[in-house]
């Protein structure tokens, strides 16, 4: 394999620092910084820092913000992987540039759900130890821990690692202080036709192994919540695919977020072109027409047929305490179905009024996870307990704010030194 010229720089400004990409991680590693003083305030004084409390007797909530966001942070890794996936396995390859952004928004995201909840537990370590000690293996709470936070991973770096060992060996081609990185990664891949065959077998059996490890996944968070049969607003048939739907509705909101900024600053117009964004926009659409079904089934069945309990808890998020987040919630999900309806019946797609579409489901996504965790707590007692409340603490939006700045962080530096779009095989020289 020949070596490129001397002085060719690495392709998609990798290793070139900017102003801009100064300012943004900056930003990012002051709201870091931010959430790991307002953890340590939470590790010194205990979760009495935090909104949380005990339910019933003290009238709180025992999950709250930090357990919406592990719920939110487990459905945007699986919308990232599952579309990497299904483009290998259905050979859509027109998407096949965004491939790598699903694949490290996955593993993102994931990390962020884990530190989530080590940050929920209070005495993390206590917790790690217990669930070696006392795990229940047939209970949904332990596969949360085994096949979202363990397996799940686990198989998005590996998905990861292998879809960038093509790339790799391209950069090594390239004099550079990254040299030993793409080499390594590479670990000896050339490029030849025989390999590049061995590769898309192992790439599209292991997006065969790797999709319904995420649906049952996904589907697990759901029965947490789902098979609680004495908690009013949780215990229903629709909570699993539910989840699984706007799961792929953020996942994929965020991603045309992710892979707009990317095209914009990685200088990647022509291999992230409107076509790209037309098909996910198209998915999104399909996406959120089930998620809403299956929403105004589930509260269509609680209005009509639910227990005096369960009634009173869809008022509540109707007409009552959470009305304004249910409301606003569902407002975002109307305003990006009609932003998306317009474009695909006009066939005027728009890269800026997709990604305003993408915001706002992955708005709508959070306030809806929120209305999962917590009214339930609060609201859906079946015991004699006065209603209760829940106000996150501002500690609480701190590390909040610290896990987007860190998942920011993570995204720019991987920028920096590697090919965040994959890179096109013209750029293969013919018998390398």
């Amino acid at each position: 394999m020949s070596a490129n010229a001397p002085g060719t720089p690495l392709p998609q400004g990798i290793g070139r620092i900017t102003p801009g990409w100064l300012t943004i991680v900056g930003l990012a590693a002051v709201a870091v910084a931010l959430g790991i003083y307002a953890y340590s305030l939470e590790a010194s004084e205990g979760l009495v820092a935090t909104g949380l409390r005990d339910l019933g007797t003290m009238g709180g909530a025992t999950w709250g913000l930090y357990v919406t966001f592990v719920v939110y942070f487990g459905g945007v890794a699986f919308g990232g992987v599952t579309l990497a996936a299904l483009i290998r396995l259905l050979r859509l390859d027109e998407l096949r540039p965004i491939g790598r952004l699903g694949q490290l928004l996955t593993v993102v995201a994931l990390l962020l759900a884990a530190i989530a909840i080590l940050v929920d537990l209070g005495q993390p370590l206590r917790g790690l130890v217990n669930l070696f000690l006392y795990a229940r293996p047939q209970s949904p709470f332990f596969g949360t821990f085994t096949i979202v936070l363990s397996g799940y991973l686990f198989a998005s770096l590996v998905y990861l690692y292998l879809d960038g060992r093509r790339d790799a060996a391209i950069c090594a081609r390239t004099p550079s202080r990254l040299r030993w990185l793409y080499r390594l990664w590479a670990a000896g891949y050339g490029d030849s036709p025989g390999e590049r065959a061995r590769h898309r077998r192992a790439s599209f059996w292991l997006a065969v192994a790797i999709v319904p490890l995420l649906v049952v996944a996904t589907s697990t968070l759901g029965f947490v919540f789902g098979l609680q049969a004495g908690r009013p607003g949780w215990y229903s048939a629709v909570q699993a695919p539910a989840f699984v739907t706007l799961a792929g509705v953020s996942g994929v909101g965020l991603l045309i977020v992710l892979a707009a900024v990317v095209r914009r600053v990685a200088g990647s117009e022509d291999r992230l072109g409107l076509n790209v964004f037309r098909r996910l926009g198209g998915l999104l659409l399909g996406l959120v027409l089930v998620y809403l079904f299956l929403l105004a089934t589930e509260l269509f069945t609680a209005t009509y047929t639910g227990e005096v309990v369960e009634r009173r808890l869809t008022e509540a998020l109707l007409w009552g305490e959470f009305a304004g987040i249910f409301w606003a919630a569902l407002a975002f999900f109307l305003l990006s179905l009609a932003l998306l309806l317009w474009q695909a019946l006009t066939r005027r797609w728009s890269i800026p009024l997709l990604v305003v579409a993408g915001l706002l489901v992955n708005l709508a996504a959070i306030g809806k996870r929120y209305l999962i965790v917590v009214p339930s707590q609060t609201h859906g007692q079946l015991l004699p307990y006065p209603e209760g409340s829940y106000t996150p603490a501002l500690g609480e939006f701190a590390v909040i704010a610290g896990l987007f700045g860190l998942g920011v962080l993570l995204i720019a530096l991987f920028m920096k030194v590697f090919p965040i779009v994959e890179l096109p095989e013209e750029e293969v020289p013919a018998g390398a």
